[in-house]
């Protein structure tokens, strides 16, 4: 099948790779040229494991190609994924204009029939607004050309996305013609060998599962942080609660692990639109709002545990910082935990050391030349003059340190551990303080 994929951020870059993995003829459009001629010259804007070669594999045969022009894009694909950016706006409601700016550039370049694909997360009435985006394009060049608009929202986790596309547990569409619902079964048979995954729904429930979905994760995770704390002030440990709440398979044992909170492109930015699209419709979702005023304490939490160590007047004080994604195996840093950490601590006058496998760069792009946060290059090499270890991102290098060295190196024999990747006798017997989130 032809298909063209507008935007090749996390969603459309992966995407468009793994649909011509299975042996599609795919166009990637980007309006920006920067990241165009980097894709071109064989690079990957975005850090995602595995993405780089199937990106290099698909393009050596020729299945996928980037290009930035508009016109070539439209008239490739008969399936046109729209797959852009959906930032929120100052309300917390998505922002629509690069969806909506992609639908017009799609209604005044087409010729025959498309099949216009929703594959950003956008929130319920999206796909009416963009029928009426490429309807007044039609409109306006005073032509009649047949359209289908249908919604496809991802469900791609950052550091797995190319494995959760090419394996996905469901594949939600929202469709309501057969011509479009038929070409979404062609496009997908090669995902769903083993059993059915399709999930056919009309569009605007469509819309709402995406948000659905994100908003319940969220609701664990900061039901399982709240708990935390209450935890702690008990008494409990909040890894014990875990695994005796995770055993229940009512529950499961995924996303109830306590943390500084969560991050990302999707969690905080879905939840804020879904908050405004209830309000919108009249309707407070009380559950919801209380998510994020949780996740939003919740950033605070190391703050506090170092100072009730070390006080509130931090001046001289020096912190090693292990990780600065909101998440392991990428270098997303939008709304990470670390962002909240790093500025409060220098707020009290502290200065950092951090260290990250893969977003350092981003994290410069982010504070600049900021003087008081420099850079390691190791981890251990983060603690030299530190007065305590700070961790934040759970990557897998930290899973098992030298304690007995980190103890050397500290000026002060703390670590502070935002992710609880530690069974708390192990650093306790090296000689170390250990704090965790809800640990006895």
């Amino acid at each position: 099948m032809k298909i063209t994929v507008v935007g090749t951020g996390y969603v459309g870059l992966v995407s468009g790779a793994c649909l011509a993995e299975v042996g599609n003829d795919v166009l990637c459009l980007d309006l920006d040229a920067e990241k165009i001629r980097i894709l071109k010259d064989g690079g990957i804007p975005i850090h995602e494991p595995g993405l780089d070669q199937v990106v290099a594999r698909n393009v050596a045969a020729g299945r996928l190609r980037f290009t930035t022009n508009i016109e070539d894009a439209v008239r490739h694909g008969t399936i046109q994924f729209i797959a852009v950016g959906t930032p929120p706006d100052e309300d917390g409601s998505a922002d629509l204009k690069y969806v909506l700016a992609a639908a017009r550039n799609i209604g005044r370049t087409m010729t025959d029939y498309k099949v216009v694909i929703d594959k950003s997360t956008v929130p319920v009435g999206t796909a009416d607004k963009v029928r009426a985006a490429i309807a007044d394009e039609l409109a306006k060049r005073g032509v009649e050309v047949p359209y289908s608009v249908v919604s496809n929202p991802e469900f791609l986790k950052e550091g797995a996305a190319v494995e959760d596309f090419l394996r996905p547990d469901r594949i939600v569409v929202g469709a309501e013609d057969d011509q479009a619902i038929n070409l979404m079964r062609a496009l997908y048979a090669p995902f769903q060998r083993n059993h059915e995954k399709l999930v056919i729904m009309d569009v605007r429930s469509a819309e709402l599962t995406k948000y659905a979905a994100n908003a319940m994760l969220a609701t664990r995770i900061s039901f399982m942080n709240e708990l935390a704390i209450l935890a702690e002030k008990m008494g409990a440990d909040i890894e014990q609660v875990r695994q005796g709440i995770g055993s229940d398979p009512r529950i499961g044992w995924h996303f109830l692990y306590a943390g500084c909170g969560y991050g990302g492109s999707c969690f905080p930015k879905d939840v804020k639109a879904l908050i405004k699209t209830a309000a919108d419709a009249g309707q407070h979702l009380k559950v919801l709002q209380a998510v994020e005023d949780a996740n939003d304490a919740q950033k605070m939490v190391l703050v506090d545990k170092v100072v009730a160590r070390f006080g509130a007047d931090l001046s001289g004080k020096h912190f090693a910082i292990w990780g600065l994604a909101f998440k392991p195996n990428t270098d997303d840093m939008r709304e990470a935990p670390s962002r909240v950490i790093i500025d409060e601590l220098f707020k009290r006058g502290a200065t950092l050391t951090a260290y990250d496998p893969v977003a350092m760069d981003e994290t410069r792009r982010i504070f600049g030349d900021e003087p008081r946060l420099s850079y390691a290059e190791r981890p251990m090499q983060a603690l030299d003059g530190a007065d305590a270890l700070v961790i934040v991102t759970e990557w897998k290098e930290f899973r098992s340190p030298d304690f007995d060295a980190i103890k050397a190196v500290l000026k002060s024999p703390v670590i502070i551990d935002g992710r609880n990747m530690y069974a708390t006798d192990l650093p306790r017997a090296a000689g170390l303080e250990y704090y965790g989130i809800g640990r006895r």
